[in-house]
Formats: C-alpha cells, sequence, structure tokens
C-alpha cells in the first residue's frame, strides 16, 4: 500500500510541476498562448476559405506565390484577375490573424470571388508574431506595392488605381501602410518609405480592424487574453501598452485629413467592433470620406468577427456589394 500511495504522490507531485512550468512559460513568453490561438484561428480559416469556394469563378488567371522579396522566404503574394489584356483597378489584400497566424491562402478564394467583380486582386503574405516582431509586416507590404508596381504590366496591375484592403490584424496593417503613403511625416518617424506615390492610393477597405492598440482590451477574459497575448508577440513586450510602438502603429491616433478614402465595416457582435468605430470617428475628425456598413446593436443573427468572408448570408453578400461599389467609385478614372 505505501508503494501505491508513492507511486501515486510522484504522478502528483509530476503533475504539479508540469503545470507550475506551463504557468511560468505562458508568463514568460508569448510563445505558448500565441501557438494555442494559431491553432483555433488556422481551423476557423480553412473552414471560412472551403465554404467560399463554391462562390470563386473559374475563368480567372493566377500567379500564384509570386516572390516579392526573394531573399525572405515569406516574402510571396498571389494575383487574381479577369482573364484580360489590360491592366485593371487593383485590390492588395493584408490577411487577419492576430497578428500570429493567417496567410495569404486564407482570403484566396474570397480575392477570388472580388477578381470576378473586374478588378485585380493580391493576396499579400509576411512574417507572423512572435517569430517576427512589428514593423516586420508594415515593412514587408510595402515591399509588395513596390513589386507590383515594378512587375504592373506583366500582372495586369494599374498602379494608378490601388486600393489596400485587409481584415483583422491585416486591416491595421494596410490602414497604417495606407497613412505611410499619404503623410511623409508620419513615414519619416515609423522609418519606412512605401514606393507607391499617394495618387496612386485611390482608398482603403478594412473588414474587422484592430486599429487602436490603447484599445487593448477585449469583451471578456477570453478575449483579453487574445488580445494582450497578441499584441505581445507584435510588439515584443508584455508591457505593451507602454512601447513606444503601441502609440506609433495606432491609426486613428496617427491619421490626417490626406488619408484615403475609406469603406469600414465590422458586425455588431465582433469584439473589436470598438476600434470600428473609433477609427470612424478619426475619419470624420479629419475630414477624410469614408462609408461605412455597421449593423443595429439588435441585429440577428449576432454578426461576428470577419463576418464579411460568409457569403451564405445576407450581411456576407452586403458586405461585399458595398465594397465593391466603394472600389468602383473610386477607383473611377
Amino acid at each position: 500500500m505505501a508503494g501505491i500511495i508513492d507511486r501515486i504522490g510522484g504522478v502528483g507531485a509530476a503533475a504539479v510541476g508540469t503545470a507550475v512550468a506551463a504557468a511560468a512559460a505562458v508568463r514568460l513568453s508569448p510563445w505558448p498562448s500565441a501557438l494555442a490561438i494559431r491553432a483555433v484561428f488556422d481551423r476557423g480559416a480553412a473552414r471560412a476559405s472551403a465554404a467560399l469556394a463554391p462562390h470563386t469563378p473559374t475563368d480567372l488567371v493566377e500567379v500564384l506565390g509570386e516572390a516579392y522579396a526573394v531573399s525572405d522566404p515569406d516574402g510571396r503574394l498571389d494575383v487574381f484577375r479577369p482573364n484580360r489584356s489590360d491592366a485593371l483597378a487593383t485590390v492588395v489584400w493584408v490577411h487577419g490573424g492576430a497578428f500570429v497566424s493567417g496567410s495569404k491562402d486564407d482570403v484566396a478564394n474570397y480575392l477570388r470571388v472580388l477578381a470576378g467583380r473586374g478588378v485585380t486582386t493580391v493576396g499579400v503574405d509576411y512574417s507572423i508574431a512572435p517569430g517576427k516582431r512589428y514593423p516586420t509586416p508594415v515593412r514587408q507590404v510595402a515591399g509588395a506595392l513596390a513589386h507590383l508596381i515594378d512587375h504592373a504590366d506583366r500582372l495586369g496591375v494599374d498602379p494608378t488605381r490601388i486600393v489596400l484592403a485587409g481584415d483583422s490584424a491585416g486591416a491595421q496593417i494596410a490602414a497604417q501602410v495606407a497613412s505611410l503613403v499619404t503623410d511623409p511625416e508620419y513615414a519619416a518617424r515609423v522609418g519606412i518609405d512605401v514606393a507607391l506615390p499617394p495618387s496612386g492610393l485611390r482608398g482603403v477597405v478594412l473588414f474587422c480592424g484592430a486599429f487602436d492598440f490603447a484599445l487593448s482590451h477585449g469583451s471578456s477574459k477570453i478575449g483579453a487574453w487574445l488580445v494582450d497575448t497578441a499584441l505581445w508577440s507584435y510588439l515584443g513586450t508584455r508591457d505593451h501598452r507602454s512601447h513606444p510602438a503601441s502609440a506609433l502603429a495606432s491609426v486613428p491616433q496617427n491619421l490626417t485629413g490626406s488619408f484615403p478614402p475609406a469603406f469600414v465595416s465590422a458586425g455588431n457582435a465582433d469584439p473589436l467592433l470598438a476600434h470600428s468605430l473609433g477609427l470612424v470617428a478619426a475619419l470624420d475628425a479629419a475630414g477624410v470620406p469614408h462609408d461605412t456598413l455597421f449593423f443595429p446593436d439588435d441585429h440577428e443573427p449576432r454578426l461576428g468577427h470577419e463576418f464579411q468572408f460568409d457569403l451564405d448570408t445576407e450581411p456576407g453578400r452586403l458586405a461585399l456589394d458595398r465594397a465593391v461599389a466603394f472600389i468602383e467609385r473610386v477607383t473611377a478614372d
């Protein structure tokens, strides 16, 4: 009997030791939590992409996995366009994933659907955290834009009619790049130049973004944990609220009247809804033209984060139609 008790006690001690080590790891590094988030988000992205497959056109010209940075394995992009010889207005989309997950493959089917509406679409890959940190993705998207300009004719891109777009974390990156393009003083503070001239950036399409790092909280304990993990991973410090990059990267605080026309949308149950509403308030204050798609608080069914990717719902289809109408208007010659 004593031997059995000793063995049980040994197992219990080992379990406690493992739990203590795991708790310490979570406190000391964002990696354990970031990997957990990545696994959940990757499964959700795969389901959303599969659901979009029946909506995709089959007559597109596609360039997949093009290197926009030869020395960077993450520096790849996909291009989708109608089978036409002329250069088209181009939507450059930055995928989401809380800065710690995701890839251009997640949004490829949505970009195929969008290309079927008569534009060239580009999905940009970038390095995710915690492996790479801010401002690496911002610099990479700037590099992707330079590549598109240099190879515009071959890829069917009109570099004079570019719309930057993104979802979730990608919306934040796209919006920050838009500020870099249109505000030289801000670009100097960040230290990133973008080859695209301001006249070439016709607008931005921003879904469910995390624009304001000062709003680093969630609507629940799980939401707060997710946001804290994402920003700790991206900015490289657990005390991300006091990190200088937090204020520098936040879009509303750095937005000026030179920001391009914007389309902004989020669901009524999106835990990041306050970010989109805050961005719209900043656009109003700066006098920037913008369209929005929001929903009443009591809208049913409740529309969560990334609602726009579900084209089997009326709100998802409405979001696509409204985004396309905005893109057509701002890129009209």
